[in-house]
């Protein structure tokens, strides 16, 4: 399977994904430069974490208007598999591919720790290795992950089950001392309607390997090697 990684002028997880890629999954990846108009042949596209265009105007709304996002957009609207992580969340939001925004955490910190996320739906080609109700560990690393989504919307994503990691504590319960940034109804993460593109502010890429600590973002690796190989 080959991954494609889009990279920014301010990216800087890209390297990160590739090491877990290449180096931990031994599968094939490949760079993507923001001015690129070709995907060469990826097979899943990850937009990693960073400050694409140093998030000039909003995070994300300069880095929409990048050539490999139509591109993007395009393999997307075809079926393929995007995963955005921490910015690349922001710029999936501005882009359209997902609903809702990121805003400013309501501390108005900067948060940079390791969090507790409940599996709220195994059914995507991101999560099916994973169980619904499951607690997991991943780090994020932001200032704007403010999850927000106007009321109407917000119904819909829940009705559609398109929420699909919140934040909890150690046990999955939804604390207010377990979200970090005050995003809505602790939303961590979402998909998109068709279920092939997912956003999401945690950095699974830097807990796939046991010298880090924890293995829990493998599993998100595991569940796009999974879906590929059943295709």
């Amino acid at each position: 399977m080959k991954f494609g990684i889009v990279v920014f002028p301010g990216s800087w997880s890209q390297q990160d994904f590739h090491h877990v890629i290449v180096s931990v999954l031994k599968e094939d990846a490949c760079y993507l430069w923001h001015k690129d108009a070709d995907l060469k042949g990826s097979d899943c596209v990850i937009l990693p974490g960073g400050f694409a265009h140093g998030d000039y105007l909003r995070t994300g709304a300069i880095a929409r208007l990048s050539p490999i996002m139509g591109e993007v957009a395009r393999f997307a609207e075809k079926g393929g598999l995007v995963l955005g992580s921490c910015n690349g969340f922001q710029i999936l939001t501005e882009a359209g591919l997902l609903p809702g925004a990121l805003l400013r955490n309501d501390c108005l910190h900067y948060r940079c720790k390791w969090v507790h996320l409940r599996v709220e739906s195994q059914d995507t080609p991101f999560t099916g290795r994973m169980q619904r109700g499951q607690v997991v560990r991943m780090p994020i690393s932001h200032g704007e992950g403010r999850y927000y989504i106007d009321r109407e919307t917000f119904k819909r994503l829940v009705d559609n089950d398109q929420v699909i990691f919140r934040y909890c504590d150690e046990r999955g319960n939804l604390t207010k001392e377990a979200n970090p940034n005050g995003s809505l109804d602790h939303i961590a993460g979402v998909c998109n309607e068709r279920r092939n593109v997912l956003g999401l502010m945690p950095h699974p890429e830097r807990a796939a390997e046991a010298i880090l600590g924890c293995e829990d973002g493998r599993l998100m690796f595991a569940s796009i090697l999974e879906t590929f190989a059943r295709a």
